[in-house]
């Protein structure tokens, strides 16, 4: 029964956080907060060494995080060859952080770029499977203008 003192969303939480599934979640906590900056809030160990449950915070956000549990069909990217989600990451400098993560160790996907609808962006992927965008904000404009944009471009 949730008492009236009880806020429905905890502080520090946004509605929607993700929440990864990542084989050695130790490392990938590790790798975050090298790669991003991440500043580990808690972790519950699990048995055999393994992290039942973690929280990270990103920036102004929070990212849970979890190791596989293949007895529960809990398995990250790499397991599973592949993923088709992608965290979006805003950043203050789109440049430097991606730096940041391929020093240490995520893999180019698509490198830093100015794009149509108005951010500096980027791709990564992580050791963990998990594909990352990074972009920082550089132009507000107008659906319009960002349909306008997209139709001038040369898709293959």
């Amino acid at each position: 029964m949730t008492s009236a003192a009880v806020k429905p969303i905890p502080d520090g939480m946004h509605s929607l956080t993700p929440y990864l599934i990542c084989a050695n979640a130790a490392e990938a906590i590790a790798f975050y907060t090298k790669a991003f900056n991440a500043v580990e809030q808690y972790r519950l160990p699990g048995p055999g060494g393994k992290v039942m449950h973690a929280c990270l915070k990103i920036g102004d956000s929070m990212l849970m995080l979890t190791d596989e549990w293949p007895d529960h069909q809990a398995f990250g990217p790499n397991t599973l060859k592949g993923t088709p989600v992608t965290i979006h990451h805003y950043v203050e400098d789109v440049d430097a952080s991606f730096k940041q993560a391929v020093d240490a160790g995520a893999t180019v996907l698509l490198p830093v770029s100015d794009m149509f609808w108005g951010d500096r962006y980027g791709q990564v992927k992580d050791p963990f499977g998990h594909h990352w965008s990074l972009a920082t904000h550089k132009r507000d404009l107008s659906t319009e203008e960002i349909q306008q944009a997209m139709a001038t471009m040369k898709c293959e």
